[in-house]
This record gives C-alpha cells, structure tokens and sequence, in this order.
C-alpha cells in the first residue's frame, strides 16, 4: 500500500517589480523528476531556467495562478501575491494532501498546508514551483517588452533596473505599472 502524501509546493515570483502582474505556482513532483535539477530558480541563469522548466512541466503536475497590476494596487502586492498562491493551488488537477509554502504567509481558506521561510532552497516542489512561476513570469514580461520597448523588460523583467528607470523618466509609465509602488506612485504625485 502506497502511504505517500501527496504534496504540492508553492511559490510566488515577482513581488518586488514596478511592473507586470505577480505569479504563482503550485507543482506535485512526479516520480521521474531529476531532482538535482531543483533549486531557487534565482540561483539559476535564464536560459538553465527555460530548459529546466521544461523537464518539470513534464515530470509533475502544475498550474500557474496570478494577480493583475490592478488586483495588486486594489488589495496590495502581499494579497495579491497570496491570491495568486491560491489561484495555482485551485488550479491542480490533482488535489494535493498537503501544502508547502515559501515564505511566512498562506492564502486564507487553506486545509494542511505548512509555510516555510526561504523554502525555495529547502524543498523540491517549493524550488520547482519557484522555477515554474519565474520562467512564466519572465516570458510574459518579454512579450510585453515588444510592445513597450522603452523599459528593457526583456532583461530586467519589470525590476527597477537603471535601464528600466530611465526609461519611466524618459517615456512615463504604462498600464503595466504598478502605480502603488514607490518609485511610481512618486512619478503621479510630481
């Protein structure tokens, strides 16, 4: 008799960008996954990123959640980075037995789930949900950088690089701006 639990980590990218949307993943690691390949998608270069996703998209089952530019302003990048987590999890084909989340905080309404801080370098599923959730996130930020070539999307993925702040000065932000944000929010407020 199999007693294993089925578990799902989770994990969040994009918090702290001045633009594009926040993004989960919620993965259950299948049996053929290699999982010396797993670690903090930020400890691993773009394109190891894109071909590792790949390999984990084939061995787990996956979904993506997400929260607009407009959700994050209305409820914050915290709620809105949550209600993404939730979203991926909803998401699941297979419903997971328990939940492992990075970070300190859960979405409201979960059953069985654990959080744990820096669980992207801890855990497996934690660490392919992390690489899952950025190598989407980054190719969404790509695409947009081909309509808004102003900003080097295509590199800095919405974070505010110097590149990327000279071009809010230069050309003024787009409706893929977080205008809660700081840097932002000063920009309407001058």
């Amino acid at each position: 008799m199999n007693t294993k639990v089925i578990t799902a980590g989770v994990d969040e990218v994009g918090r702290g960008c001045l633009a594009g949307p926040v993004v989960s993943a919620a993965v259950i690691l299948k049996k053929g996954i290699n999982l010396g390949l797993l670690k903090d998608s930020k400890k691993i270069s773009f394109k190891k990123r894109v071909k590792i996703a790949e390999h984990i998209k084939l061995n787990s089952i996956y979904a993506i959640g997400m929260a607009s530019v407009e959700e994050i302003l209305k409820i914050n990048i915290l709620q809105a980075a949550l209600l993404s987590m939730k979203r991926a999890i909803d998401q699941l084909t297979v419903k997971p037995e328990l939940i492992l989340i990075d970070g300190n905080f859960a979405p409201l309404g979960l059953k069985n789930f654990k959080t744990i801080i820096n669980g992207d370098e801890k855990i497996k599923s934690i660490s392919a949900a992390s690489i899952i959730a950025k190598v989407y996130r980054d190719e969404l930020m790509i695409k947009l950088s081909e309509k808004f070539q102003n900003y080097a999307w295509e590199r800095n993925f919405g974070y505010g690089t110097k590149a990327h702040m000279e071009g809010l000065k230069k050309f003024g932000i787009t409706s893929h701006h977080r205008k809660g944000f700081k840097p932002i929010h000063k920009m309407l407020s001058n």
